[in-house]
């Protein structure tokens, strides 16, 4: 079953390992994903995000960019392996001559200091997705929780987009860079809403109403995601699949898909696993289990075709029109 992941930490952990002088690589290392366990768990697509934590760099930009130079050098290094894609016709190339295919993004709008030419830069550099948020207050609006405090629900505080942002969300569009709103408040969420005029995602969010996190979308949420064409992608942190238990199992996953597909209908869901980024346990200890999801996709009553638009078929939909 090929799959497609809109979300994984693997560059900044990376990034960790040679500031501590113990550099790992992207062929093969030890945390969730490397290339040749992606290729065990039969990947088609890997987005890799870029991270930026605030509170921890002095200069996002810098950052961002050294970031972006490793992954660079790592999808360099390893071209027998994986390739860039920069247009959907990229997917289609690398399938066709047996190579995973990378897609780079940004995990934090913060890292273009509110400025639409570094935007539009980083769009040169091949970026194609980007959180307008993480965890914290940019100049581009505000995130659900924040990195101080992550039980900190802002619902119903009227913190969403800054003009900026608006400004973002459509030269973004413009662009051909997909706007993504997982981290971001959730009247943020809805000031998307109202202004796209394409598809946007939640590259790694799951339901609230199974889950009562803030980072995860509510119902109504899934359906204006849904009525716009856009994607969600079901995240495997434990915090956000159950309220009541770290561990994460397939079978919580499952249950959150079949809940998200009964609000938004089939073409709403992916994945979006956030592999890298989150440190609880695992039954899929890595991405060469993913199959198992897969397994158990298909003991709960999923048919083939709907497994295989959960994998990677309503991503794929999403990316062909928008890239």
């Amino acid at each position: 079953m090929k799959a497609i992941d809109m979300h994984c930490d693997t560059v900044f952990e990376i990034l960790l390992a040679q500031n501590a002088k113990s550099p790992i690589s992207m062929r093969k290392n030890l945390r969730h994903i490397d290339l040749e366990k992606l290729r065990e768990g039969d990947y088609l697509l890997q987005c890799f995000a870029m991270f930026v934590p605030l509170d921890r760099v002095d200069n996002p930009l810098e950052s961002v960019l050294r970031m972006i130079d490793i992954y660079n050098s790592e999808i360099e290094a390893n071209s027998d392996l994986i390739a860039k894609v920069l247009t959907y016709a990229d997917i289609e190339k690398n399938r066709k001559n047996g190579k995973l295919s990378a897609l780079l993004t940004v995990e934090e709008g913060g890292v273009c200091l509110g400025k639409t030419h570094i935007l539009r830069s980083l769009y040169k550099l091949g970026v194609r997705m980007m959180t307008l948020t993480w965890n914290f207050e940019n100049e581009l609006g505000f995130p659900n929780i924040t990195a101080a405090n992550q039980a900190a629900s802002k619902l119903g505080k009227k913190d969403g987009l800054k003009p900026i942002g608006f400004e973002f969300v459509e030269e973004m569009q413009r662009l051909g860079m997909i706007v993504d709103v997982s981290h971001l408040s959730d009247d943020g969420f809805w000031d998307v809403c109202s202004v796209a005029k394409r598809p946007f995602v939640a590259s790694h969010s799951n339901a609230r109403a199974l889950c009562s996190h803030p980072r995860n979308l509510s119902d109504d949420m899934i359906r204006a995601l849904a009525e716009r064409g856009g994607v969600m992608g079901i995240n495997f942190c434990g915090n956000f699949l159950d309220e009541h238990s770290a561990v994460s199992t397939v079978e919580s996953m499952a249950r959150h898909i079949r809940h998200i597909i009964n609000i938004g209908g089939q073409s709403v869901i992916g994945l979006g696993t956030d592999y890298d980024g989150i440190d609880n346990p695992q039954e899929l200890h890595d991405c060469s289990q993913l199959p198992r999801l897969a397994d158990e996709l298909v003991r709960q009553g999923f048919s083939e075709a709907e497994v295989e638009a959960v994998f990677f078929r309503n991503v794929q939909n999403v990316f062909k029109e928008l890239l």
